[in-house]
């Protein structure tokens, strides 16, 4: 049975066998059985349980051997120390599927990661959610196949949004608030320990699910990444956005031996660019993982940042034009002719209605009016999605308000969204399932909108990320080639730009000298003015120990040597042997270029350079794809992407610098990084001159650390 068919009779399976089920619907053994006969399952079910004869009225089996057909799932609720046996009955009988609830597997230490490896044995070809599972919903085709307690509620809305959560107790959380708010939801998975299905397998199975149009997902880590992205821009090219709300992001990140790199693009970072690049939406808080996926699944797309606030409150229309001008958005007044039809609604002096926010004092007691000035503003050329928010007069009558607002829609397919000022769950619930998706805080709109702009932009960016640069080389082969001139270990200066000249990302013109008439000579020959420099494969961070001197000329460099020999001796204890004189680079814009390996996997950063690289913390980065370097387009983006980009755009006058050489040297570096593979373990050029138009870049110093071959190379934290 192939891994399609396996999860689609998982998710929606005609028979379940309930491995330990009790005849207790108050204990979790008996959760199952009665929630599949609460909320409707049309199937047969089979409780297997040797001590009760009936459950509930339903005949209960002794054994899974006496179970008159195979069921399509198995629910097995026996302890880690049984429940492999039931797996092994079920697999060996053809079940599809089996969900094992019971914990105490790999979360628990190496006793239990070996329970885990032998229930995995023991499947066989079967397939298995969790273990420490809660199970799945099924709310499209109302079935239950779970014992979380969020079920005890009478009845759920089935909608379009799907869910999939590696936390149990997650998953009925986002149940029961989903349900409080009128959100409808399609599938529920919780993944859990993932010892063999995992979230990449749930998101192809709704990327192609008919009932499913936006994915939300709860991660607490990627265990594959390369198959994450692939279901990703799977459910991109089915037109499905992904938001994921991803834990973890105070944790401490990668730090690398000895580069600036690995401490800018720590863990969470890297969650970020693989987020970016497949076009996933990263969900900022735990509410955004309900707030945005309901406005995605409106299916109203988000072409601009200009917003029309309608009220009739003012204090709470200004607090949702306040939070969208902090993230950007634009509030911008009524042009003419729109103002002018807002005017002809309403008369008198209590409306204000040349400035937005709209107040329309009115239009939360009359329905009419409000229908007037909804279509007023969906009409206007001035603005690209409505905010309305519902005040205290939408209390004694929120079926109208709700009715008046969704007349309106079918007239444009602009954003509309609602903020319901006044605590009143049942209202953002009416709106809601009227399909107009309704929030209870300002911040809220402006997530939910935020998240609408940036699938409309990601549709684009993650199609792109499909497209793969060509390697430079044939893998291994053309490592050991290009590594042969090259020691195991830290490289000096020198032999780091090597490298990188040899991928094409020039260097400052520079030599190795070793005596003062050797430094003075290279001074002469280089134009005079000149950065002298300790080379040194041990000491990396040569400014911290006095090892760099900027703007030297021919007559000084002999005493700046002496005097920096004996400065870096006294504190390292190492007495130099050998310099580095180096042509003086000037009137460039200083970046940071470097890469970092963890196991999500290898990533090209890019930022302001310099001393102070990791001070100002601006960066941008992109993994790598499966094969081949970063894409011209790739390398263009990331330098639009810094905030100093200006500064490479002719900022207040300054040149114009060469961006297309630097995007040229972002591909090159990237080229290079896919192409030694686990042979490099760091590589950084710090700092990377970008020079004015038709000048080119100069990498002005280097960092690289080389593997063995033959070693493996993991995470360098």
């Amino acid at each position: 049975m192939s891994v399609v068919d396996a999860i689609a009779r998982l998710v929606a399976p005609r028979s379940v066998a309930v491995i330990g089920a009790s005849a207790d619907p108050a204990k979790t053994a008996g959760r199952p059985v009665a929630y599949l006969r609460k909320h409707g399952f049309a199937g047969t079910i089979y409780p297997v349980n040797p001590r009760v004869d009936d459950i509930g009225g339903l005949r209960c089996y002794p054994d899974i051997a006496s179970l008159p057909e195979v069921p399509d799932v198995g629910i097995v609720l026996l302890g880690a120390e049984r429940a492999h046996l039931a797996v092994r009955e079920l697999a060996e009988r053809g079940t599809a599927a089996a969900i094992v609830l019971a914990s105490g597997y790999a979360e628990t230490g190496d006793e239990g990661a070996r329970r885990q490896r032998q229930l995995l044995e023991a499947a066989g070809t079967m397939r298995i959610l969790g273990p420490n599972t809660i199970g799945l919903v099924n709310l499209s085709d109302r079935i239950v196949l779970s014992a979380s307690g969020a079920l005890e509620m009478e009845r759920f809305s089935a909608g379009s949004i799907g869910v999939v959560s590696q936390s149990g107790g997650i998953l009925g959380a986002l149940l029961s608030r989903a349900t409080a708010r009128g959100i409808g939801l399609s599938k529920l998975v919780s993944t859990s320990n993932e010892v063999d299905l995992e979230l990449a397998d749930f998101i192809e199975h709704l990327a192609d699910d008919e009932a499913t149009r936006v994915i939300a997902l709860y991660v607490e880590t990627v265990r594959n990444p390369e198959r994450f992205r692939a279901a990703a821009l799977r459910a991109a090219r089915a037109g499905k956005p992904i938001v994921a709300f991803k834990i973890g992001r105070s944790e401490a990140g990668a730090k690398a031996a000895i580069s600036h790199t690995g401490a800018m693009a720590g863990s969470d970072r890297m969650y970020d660019a693989l987020f970016k690049q497949v076009g996933v939406i990263r969900a900022q808080s735990f509410g955004d993982l309900l707030d945005i996926p309901l406005a995605l699944s409106t299916g109203r797309t988000l072409h601009g940042r200009r917003v029309a606030v309608l009220t009739s409150t003012g204090g709470a229309g200004t607090l949702v034009s306040d939070s969208l001008g902090v993230s950007g958005f634009d509030t911008p007044a009524p042009d003419a002719h729109t103002a002018a039809a807002l005017r002809a609604l309403q008369t008198g002096d209590h409306a204000s209605l040349d400035r937005n926010p709209i107040d329309v004092t009115l239009a939360g007691l009359q329905p009419d009016l409000l229908r007037g000035a909804i279509r007023a503003l969906l009409a206007s050329p001035s603005y690209d999605a409505l905010a309305i928010v519902v005040g205290s007069s939408g209390l004694a009558m929120p079926e109208l308000m709700a009715g008046a607002i969704q007349d309106c829609l079918p007239l444009s397919d602009k954003p509309v969204i609602a903020y319901v000022s006044p605590h009143a769950p049942q209202v953002g619930a009416v709106l809601t399932q009227r399909g107009v998706p309704a929030f209870s805080d300002p911040e809220s709109c402006t997530a939910a909108l935020a998240g609408m702009l940036q699938a409309a932009g990601r549709r684009e960016s993650s199609s792109s990320a499909q497209a793969q640069a060509p390697g430079f080389g044939d893998g291994d082969v053309a490592a050991a080639a290009t590594l042969r001139d090259f020691p195991v270990g830290a490289l000096d200066e020198a032999q780091a730009k090597q490298l990188f000249a040899r991928f094409g990302v020039p260097s400052a013109a520079e030599a190795v000298v070793e005596t003062t008439a050797q430094a003075e000579e290279a001074a002469r020959r280089l134009g005079g003015r000149t950065v002298l420099k300790l080379l040194s494969a041990e000491i990396t961070h040569k400014s911290d120990v006095g090892g760099v001197v900027v703007d030297v000329g021919p007559e000084q460099i002999a005493a700046r040597l002496m005097l920096m020999t004996e400065q870096v001796e006294a504190l390292t204890g190492v007495r130099p042997r050998r310099f580095l004189v180096q042509q003086l680079v000037s009137g460039g814009v200083e970046l940071i270029l470097g890469m970092h390996r963890d196991l999500i996997g290898t990533a090209i950063l890019l930022g302001m350079g310099g001393v102070a690289a990791e001070l100002f913390g601006d960066t941008t980065m992109r993994l790598l794809p499966p094969r081949g370097g970063l894409s011209h387009e790739d390398a263009l983006g990331m330098a639009r992407e810094l905030k100093t980009w200006p500064l490479l755009d002719g900022f207040r006058g300054r040149p114009v610098a060469d961006v297309e050489a630097l995007a040229s040297a972002i591909v090159s570096f990237s080229q290079m990084v896919a192409t030694l593979g686990d042979r490099l373990v760091e590589a950084e050029i710090n700092p990377l001159f970008v020079l004015p138009g038709g000048q080119g870049v100069r990498a002005a110093d280097g960092v690289a650390v080389l593997a063995a071959a033959g070693s493996v190379q993991g995470d360098t934290r």
